[in-house]
């Protein structure tokens, strides 16, 4: 038993752990303002169907979560939303589809000033602040950035496509959600080609360093 023990890779475990945390609260946060922000806009759709909840397992989609774990390209349950409730259905779904990237840069913040928090007040640092202050800042924030961002590319089914259609007339709009089905097909392909993985990489760079110098 000892030596099974002596076995196990102690620092993998914990930034598995970690990182499995920070995916979940991501996602969940993500997606409840989603069904937050159509709540606000007249849309009662999430609701209905208890989304809006900071419970991880009303939010998840297993298969999505484990290629966040293991690609970091993944997805949560879509929250559903009934655009005929909107006022300007093409506003409103963009107001809602903005609210879950702008949520992620917002945890980021607060992950970052946390992490200042803990290194600036907490007396005796013993190991479990330690893991605190190196989760906050060098695991949630960064992931929160990279969810943020990546949602915002302009490819449906990605928020940002919805976010675009606001700026496009009913056709060119209607025209791109149709191909909303094969849009996971070419993230993916992406993906796997590195293209997005690049550019995102050096985009979440430059968001960490402004929030990390907004606060240290």
């Amino acid at each position: 038993m000892q030596d099974l023990i002596r076995s196990i890779d102690w620092a993998f475990l914990e930034n598995t752990l970690e990182r499995l945390a920070a995916v979940l609260l991501c996602l969940t946060v993500h997606e409840t303002c989603h069904g937050l922000a159509a709540y606000a806009l007249g849309d009662p759709t999430a609701r209905e169907h208890r989304r809006l909840s900071l419970n991880p397992l009303r939010h998840i989609d297993w298969l999505g979560l484990g290629m966040m774990l293991v690609a970091g390209f993944g997805w949560a349950r879509p929250v559903p939303v009934d655009p005929r409730h909107f006022k300007n259905p093409k506003r409103g779904m963009a107001l809602t589809a903005l609210a879950g990237p702008a949520s992620n840069f917002l945890l980021a913040l607060l992950a970052v000033f946390l992490s200042r928090e803990v290194y600036l007040h907490v007396v005796a640092p013993g190991p479990a602040w330690a893991a605190l202050f190196e989760f906050l800042l060098y695991v949630l924030a960064p992931l929160s950035i990279g969810l943020g961002l990546f949602n915002l590319v302009p490819i449906p089914p990605l928020d940002g496509a919805k976010v675009l259609g606001a700026f496009l007339p009913d056709q060119a709009y209607f025209g791109l959600m149709r191909y909303e089905r094969y849009g996971m097909l070419l993230l993916l392909a992406l993906s796997w080609l590195g293209v997005t993985g690049g550019f995102i990489s050096g985009a979440i760079l430059r968001v960490y360093q402004f929030m990390f110098e907004l606060f240290y």
